[in-house]
């Protein structure tokens, strides 16, 4: 895999108290990540996507009784299908994300389960076409999702639409007693920075999975909530 990245994006601190559109910088460096992830040799790109479901396995985040949401891919993005059927054989009740207000960026998490109706979004993404049995993200145990880049600490940085930023928003609350959904990050190992300036609504990853194995984000209390 020859890809590269590193680096840090150079963002100017800005008051915000609300979801504020990407600032240059942003687009600039999610536009370079995606053309790297693109560009990777298709033979690299299988075997990173078999590693990392390989290591999803090994995590035990497909138990029995487990409410798990995945994703379907969008060009570029780790594939991940394999594990839906994989989750199901291990008794994993599967998710995944279902847009149901377009205007407002809102989703929900729609079970995923063989032969049920499907529809395709405004992004090209195949989802449930029904909403029985939705939940938001406090009704799961494990969300994992895909990440345009990713730091250290944790810190994503995703396609800019903000609808993953919105479904989370509850796990911002610090006085929350629970804990709940643990929130894993997948992606290719060049996708990494040394850097993601985080912003209020934020909200940093438990675990990044890549194709060279997990990382665990550096602890920063002024971030995390107390565990």
């Amino acid at each position: 895999m020859t890809a590269q990245a590193g680096g840090a994006i150079p963002l100017q601190c800005r008051p915000a108290d609300r979801m504020a559109q990407p600032i240059a910088e942003v687009r600039a460096e999610r536009r370079r990540l995606r053309a790297l992830r693109s560009g990777l040799d298709p033979a690299a790109r299988s075997a990173a996507e078999a590693a990392i479901r390989a290591t999803l396995a090994r995590l035990g985040v497909f138990r029995r009784g487990r409410h798990v949401a995945l994703y379907l891919p969008m060009p570029g993005e780790v594939d991940l299908r394999p594990c839906l059927d994989l989750a199901r054989g291990r008794g994993s009740l599967v998710y995944v994300p279902r847009i149901v207000d377009g205007r407002r960026r809102r989703m929900l998490f729609s079970p995923w389960t063989a032969g049920a109706a499907r529809r395709t979004n405004a992004f090209g993404i195949v989802e449930p076409a029904a909403s029985a049995g939705a939940r938001p993200v406090i009704g799961l145990d494990t969300v994992v999702l895909p990440v345009v880049g990713f730091d250290p600490d944790g810190n994503r940085l995703g396609m800019g639409a903000g609808y993953y930023d919105r479904a989370l928003r509850r796990r911002r609350d610090r006085g929350a007693a629970w804990r709940r959904p643990r929130l894993i990050g997948v992606a290719y190992a060049c996708q990494q920075l040394d850097r993601i300036p985080a912003s209020p609504w934020d909200v940093p990853l438990d675990l990044i999975v890549t194709e060279r194995g997990v990382i665990v984000p550096r602890h920063d209390p002024a971030r995390r909530h107390h565990e």
